[in-house]
C-alpha cells in the first residue's frame, strides 16, 4: 500500500509541500487518480456540487485526515459515517476571513446605499437621487462570531458604527467586548440596524432565522447572510421581504444554486450574490499555506490544526 495525499490543486503548484506522500491531483472528476484505499489525506474538492466531495469516502479505509478548503464543513460531515474511528476532520480557518468579511462589507454598504438601484438607473440612462442610510451610526449585530466574525468586525469600525454586538454558541470576552450566547438573541435583535450572520450550520443553526427571529429585528432593518443558506427559513424571509418591512443582503440561500423561477429573485429589497464569499484571488495564496502547514504537521506526526471533530469521538 502507498501513502497517497489527494490534492484538489496540482501539487506542482504548491511550493513546500513535504517529501514522503504520493501527492495525487483530483478536483471531482469522474475518475479517481489512484485507489481511494491508499489514500492517508484527503483534501476535499473546493466549490463543487453537493455529493462530489463525499464520493470517495466510502472507499477510504486508511484515510486519517480529512481537510476542507472551506470554512464549513456541513458538506462533508454526512459522508464521515463510512469511515474508520479516529480520522480528524479539520476546515479551513484562515484562508476565507478576508475574502468573506470584504464581501460582507460590500453587501452591507451596496444594500443600505442603494447601489443595486443605481445599476438599474445607469442601465436606463437615469439619474436618480436621494437620500440613502449610512452604516456610520447604525447597531450592527453579528451572529456566528468565530474567526470570520471578527474579520468582519475589523472592517466594520472603521465605518464608525455605533455598536458592534456579537453572539456565538456560548459566552465570552474578548480584546473588544463581550460576546452574548445564542439564548441572547432575543433581547439583542430589537437593537439591531444591520444583522450580519456568519455561524457554521449545524443542527442548532439550521433555521435559526425562522418567522420568531425576522419578526423581532426592528423594522427597516438589513439581514446580511454570508454563513449557509440552511441558516435562513426561506419562506419566512419571503414573508417579510415581500411586506417591505425589511430588507436583505444573501451570499447564500436555500436552496442554492438558487432556481431561476425562485420568488426570492424578484423579492423587493433583496440583493443577491451567489456565494462567492470565499473564491476570489485571496483564496490560493492562503489555501496553499493552509495545506502546507498541515501536510507537514502530518508527516512530522504534530498536532493538526483546525480540527473540527475526530470520528468516533464526538459527532459523526
Amino acid at each position: 500500500m502507498t501513502a497517497d495525499v489527494w490534492l484538489p490543486l496540482p501539487p506542482d503548484g504548491i511550493e513546500g509541500l513535504p517529501e514522503g506522500p504520493h501527492y495525487r491531483f483530483w478536483d471531482g472528476g469522474e475518475e479517481f487518480p489512484a485507489d481511494p484505499a491508499d489514500c492517508v489525506f484527503y483534501v476535499v474538492p473546493y466549490m463543487k456540487p453537493p455529493g462530489i466531495g463525499v464520493r470517495p469516502l466510502p472507499l477510504m479505509r486508511s484515510v486519517r485526515v480529512v481537510q476542507t478548503l472551506s470554512a464549513g464543513t456541513d458538506h462533508v460531515e454526512p459522508g464521515l459515517r463510512h469511515l474508520p474511528p479516529g480520522v480528524r476532520l479539520c476546515n479551513a480557518r484562515g484562508v476565507h476571513e478576508a475574502s468573506t468579511a470584504e464581501l460582507t462589507l460590500t453587501l452591507i454598504l451596496a444594500s443600505l446605499r442603494g447601489i443595486p438601484d443605481f445599476v438599474r438607473a445607469q442601465d436606463k440612462g437615469e439619474w436618480r437621487g436621494g437620500f440613502r442610510p449610512a452604516l456610520a451610526d447604525k447597531n450592527v449585530l453579528v451572529v456566528g462570531y468565530g474567526s470570520i466574525g471578527a474579520a468582519i468586525e475589523d472592517r466594520l469600525v472603521p465605518f464608525e458604527p455605533a455598536r458592534v454586538a456579537r453572539v456565538a454558541r456560548s459566552a465570552r470576552t474578548t480584546e473588544r467586548g463581550p460576546v452574548h450566547p445564542l439564548t441572547e438573541l432575543p433581547s439583542l435583535l430589537p437593537e439591531a440596524d444591520v444583522v450580519v450572520l456568519s455561524t457554521p450550520l449545524t443542527e442548532t443553526t439550521r433555521h435559526l432565522v425562522d418567522a420568531a427571529f425576522l419578526a423581532r429585528m426592528k423594522d427597516g432593518a438589513l439581514l446580511v447572510n454570508v454563513a449557509r443558506g440552511g441558516v435562513v427559513d426561506t419562506k419566512a424571509l419571503l414573508s417579510e421581504l415581500e411586506s417591505g418591512r425589511i430588507t436583505a443582503a444573501l451570499d447564500v440561500t436555500d436552496p442554492e444554486p438558487l432556481p431561476s423561477e425562485h420568488p426570492l429573485w424578484r423579492a423587493p429589497g433583496v440583493l443577491i450574490s451567489p456565494h462567492v464569499g470565499g473564491p476570489t484571488s485571496a483564496f490560493l495564496p492562503r489555501a496553499q499555506r493552509l495545506l502546507v502547514d498541515q501536510l507537514r504537521r502530518f508527516v512530522n506526526q504534530e498536532e493538526l490544526g483546525n480540527v473540527i471533530l475526530v470520528t468516533g469521538a464526538e459527532g459523526p
